[in-house]
């Protein structure tokens, strides 16, 4: 960022405060903007782009910003945070049955996307192989934050959103490696050697963020930290360290951020809400930041001439990569023809391309400046096609699930001296728990309800107390017991009173 005056004047506290006043203004926009997005069917990344452009050198804040090099860490940096939040909120269970197809659509339908969408840069815009490999590459990486922030109202069926949800975490991995492979000087590397790094490095990350997410599942359930508030903390920092431990050992420390978040997401630690809405807190402001930070590097004059080309590049992407790989790679698995369609539809590109397109830019690739311009222009128009489109195919597919039970809230609270386990149910709206007695919960021996709070007014229930939606319940379980408690308290939300006879069980796999 250049100032207008050409010598350098020293920061002062003045400084800082309107440094502050700016910056929380920006965040009270976009986050008001949110509402606006979440009414339109739009994602909210357009809206925070065009906070970004409004106060870039052509709008009204004038703010010329040409760093590309600095937008790409903080970028990283922000990319880590939301792939670490999108890991915390992602279910093991919804996931595992989608495993196998998402990991296929992570790396070979990258493949597929990449050589056809290069294919049609290079003979249809006339852009030279390296170019049209990097804009290939670039755009072939999925964003779950944009799918999801217009799918949430529509109750998809598991298998949909746990390969879309799976395929955007594990695609940006491979998507960097290839970027930084094409965008590197000298020539490229032949196929198979790239396709032996890229086997490297997603196999060092896996195991490292795998170890990681563990031994940090270890810690934080032995060791009991003096302040809830810590929790979050911790757990964010756990993720962090996958990625940083998984890049300095020359793996991907994407994946090994994902797969950490994920390993930490699905263990039922302390606090678990608090860490929730903390991380979701941190993904909303790295998004915010992100977005603005992007839309101020953009430069609207410049993007005339890239239009057409972007349109183009983006139709093929849509209607010929993206389909193609969905249909290739999902042969095997004997997906039904709805849910391929509507998987091909929500090939969302978010934040991930535009970050990536300053990859060249930094690295000084010829015609750097063009690639991230179509990158850009594509993002921004084929969001706003597919976006408030994909709830409208979702119906016309008869794709809606809406026969699925509400979740439990449950949050723990360890009681370190007592050697036991202090568990916070809310029972939600959805929740088959409602109309079940206390004694009907047949909780292990070791746990027991032992206060319900309904309509704000407390009591200590008898084993015939009639359990209601919106009751929080207090569960104190013994530490052996305590994982028993919250598995069969699971059950009992999703299938009611008769959930162990009719095979529904509470684990969250």
């Amino acid at each position: 960022m250049r100032a207008s005056q050409g010598r350098n004047r020293p920061l002062t506290v003045h400084h800082l405060n309107q440094l502050l006043l700016v910056c929380s203004i920006v965040l009270l926009v976009a986050v008001a903007a949110v509402r606006i997005s979440s009414r339109s069917g739009l994602p909210s990344l357009l809206v925070y782009l065009g906070i970004g452009v409004l106060m870039g050198q052509d709008g009204i804040g004038g703010i010329h910003f040409d760093n590309a090099e600095l937008t790409q860490v903080i970028g990283y940096a922000a990319l880590v945070v939301i792939l670490a939040e999108g890991g915390l909120g992602t279910k093991w269970k919804e996931i595992r049955p989608a495993l196998p197809a998402a990991s296929v659509l992570a790396l070979a339908g990258v493949a597929v996307s990449v050589g056809v969408t290069a294919v049609a840069a290079h003979y249809l815009i006339g852009l030279e192989w390296r170019q049209a490999l990097i804009i290939g590459a670039v755009v072939s990486s999925t964003d779950a934050a944009a799918v999801f922030s217009v799918l949430r109202k529509i109750p998809l069926p598991a298998r949909v959103t746990g390969t879309l949800e799976a395929e955007s975490g594990f695609n940006d991995a491979p998507v960097v490696i290839l970027v930084v492979a094409f965008s590197t000087a000298g020539p490229v590397h032949h196929w198979y050697v790239l396709l032996g790094e890229i086997a490297l490095e997603l196999v060092i990350g896996a195991a490292i963020g795998l170890a990681v997410g563990w031994l940090g599942v270890w810690g934080l359930r032995h060791v009991a930290l003096p302040a809830s508030g810590l929790y979050p903390i911790a757990v964010m920092a756990i993720a962090v360290a996958a990625y940083a431990v998984g890049a300095l050992a020359h793996g991907s420390g994407f994946l090994a951020v994902y797969l950490a978040s994920m390993v930490l997401g699905n263990a039922r630690l302390p606090h678990w809400p608090a860490t929730r809405g903390f991380a979701d807190g941190l993904g909303w402001i790295a998004q915010i930041g992100m977005f603005v930070l992007l839309g101020l590097l953009v430069t609207p004059h410049e993007l005339g001439d890239d239009i057409v080309p972007a349109l183009v590049i983006g139709l093929v992407l849509t209607m010929v990569a993206r389909p193609l790989s969905v249909v290739l790679c999902l042969v095997p698995f004997r997906v039904p023809w709805q849910e391929q369609a509507l998987m091909s539809w929500a090939g969302l590109r978010g934040a991930v391309p535009i970050i990536l397109a300053t990859i060249p830019m930094v690295q000084g690739v010829e015609a750097s400046r063009r690639i991230f311009n179509i990158v850009f222009v594509l993002v921004v128009v084929y969001t706003l096609i597919q976006g408030p489109t994909l709830p409208w195919l979702a119906r016309r597919l008869h794709l809606g699930d809406d026969q699925e039970a509400a979740d439990l809230g449950i949050e723990s609270a360890p009681l370190e001296r007592l050697r036991g386990h202090l568990l916070s149910v809310a029972i939600p709206e959805g929740s088959r728990m409602h109309g079940v007695e206390v004694h009907e919960l047949r909780l292990p021996s070791g746990a027991a309800v032992t206060l319900v709070v309904r309509d704000g007014r407390s009591f200590v229930p008898l084993p015939t107390t009639v359990l209601r939606r919106g009751d929080e319940l207090l569960v104190v379980a013994t530490d052996p017991v305590r994982d028993a408690a919250e598995r069969r308290l699971r059950a009992v939300g999703r299938g009611g009173k008769l959930a162990g006879w009719l095979g529904v069980n509470g684990a969250q796999e």
